[in-house]
């Protein structure tokens, strides 16, 4: 039953993080600070998330803390042990992940690549830690010569595997993904194995928007299952129904860019239901914070901000607009995986009145309890603001 609003958008601007938590230097993290690092070093101009109070939440370099924010501001740690998509994501939908997920910091062990290259009748490539973009210009033409996929990793606990696709035809790509899903298991059960192709020829390599991710499915019901289960909708926008592995989803809207994931927002609050509206918005970690490019970081950051005002015009009086992140990715770290940080939680609706400050919230549950408790659910993880913001 909704008890207040009819829809809630959440959307998730991912790694866009607001300083370091206290633990970060056991993250090898000490000293990031994603929003603070591209704010002070590029100024990009974001006037409609500085009138919904994001400087109210800290002081920023360049944004001007203003006297009535249209929004209710604040920020919220990581509980879980980690700092992936994954666990951010779940940990909105309720899931504290208490145990890390398996990372390769020296690639993978025989015990893993023997049974998949013995499943491919193929030996890969790579299989270290790498850049995307660096490694398939390092073996991409090894690989189009050979036939051999490539297959590397990241600080992040992911399996991935890159191959030309005129070389591995994208049905087999991906078929060569679901054999590495089903063989990653046990203490080696990643958060994700992802489909990397990419086209062009040597020296200019470019990966492609068919990215596809094999995420684990969450261990336990979360927030999608309990309104789906209720009879409400949620409508995954971007790569969040992979990040569930489908549960709790009732239709996608798929998308490749943080323009597209705008319009696929917008094109699902064009149409009338009861629910929540679950976005990502990517770019800022994929093509920004893990390439090291502060100024691509700055722009996407103006470019999400100009559309903001579509956004509002699209939400109704009982239409909620949550934005935040899911963890840092600070392109001005030493290295280009994401980062330990707190995340931004700013919230609009056009019913309510902004200037609300709800603090540091212990976890980023609290976000997906709000959501619960609108709907007239419980999750077991989190504290609700709701009735702060009334």
């Amino acid at each position: 039953m909704n008890s207040g609003f009819r829809r809630v958008v959440l959307a998730v601007l991912d790694g866009v993080g607001i300083g370091e938590m206290p633990d970060a230097g056991r993250f090898g993290d000490g000293g990031s600070d994603t929003l603070g690092h591209v704010l002070a070093y590029e100024r990009p101009k974001i006037p409609h998330l500085a009138a919904l109070g994001l400087a109210g939440i800290r002081p920023l370099p360049g944004v001007e803390a203003v006297g009535s924010p249209l929004g209710s501001f604040g920020k919220a740690a990581i509980q879980s042990d980690g700092k992936d998509t994954t666990v951010g994501h779940w940990e909105m939908a309720g899931i504290i992940s208490r145990v890390p997920f398996p990372t390769y910091p020296e690639g993978f062990p025989a015990r893993i690549l023997e049974p998949f290259e013995k499943a491919l009748g193929l030996h890969v490539l790579g299989n270290r830690p790498a850049s995307g973009t660096e490694i398939i210009e390092q073996l991409g033409d090894e690989h189009v010569r050979t036939g051999r996929p490539i297959v590397y990793t990241s600080a992040d606990s992911v399996f991935q595997i890159a191959a030309h696709e005129r070389v591995v035809p994208l049905k087999e790509l991906y078929r060569m993904c679901e054999i590495a899903r089903r063989l990653l298991d046990g203490p080696d059960r990643v958060s994700r194995v992802i489909a990397r192709p990419f086209v062009g020829s040597s020296g200019s390599y470019r990966r492609t928007a068919n990215r596809r991710d094999f995420a684990v499915p969450p261990p336990e019901a979360t927030l999608l299952d309990a309104l789906k289960n209720s009879g409400s909708e949620v409508v995954s926008v971007g790569k969040v129904a992979s990040i569930f592995d489908g549960r709790g989803i009732t239709s996608q809207v798929p998308s490749h860019s943080n323009e597209e994931s705008m319009d696929g927002t917008l094109s699902a609050l064009a149409r009338p239901f009861e629910g929540l509206i679950f976005a990502n918005f990517g770019d800022f970690d994929t093509l920004w914070g893990h390439r090291n490019d502060p100024a691509g970081f700055a722009g996407g950051l103006q470019a999400f901000d100009r559309r903001l005002p579509e956004l509002y015009a699209a939400l109704r009086q009982d239409d909620c607009l949550i934005l935040t992140a899911d963890h840092g990715c600070d392109p001005l770290s030493p290295g280009t995986d994401h980062t330990r940080e707190y995340v931004p939680i700013l919230v609009f609706s056009p019913g309510l009145a902004g200037g609300v400050d709800i603090g540091t919230r212990s976890t980023l549950a609290d976000m997906g309890q709000t959501v619960a408790e609108n709907f007239g659910l419980s999750l077991d993880a989190g504290e609700s603001f709701l009735k702060g913001l009334k």
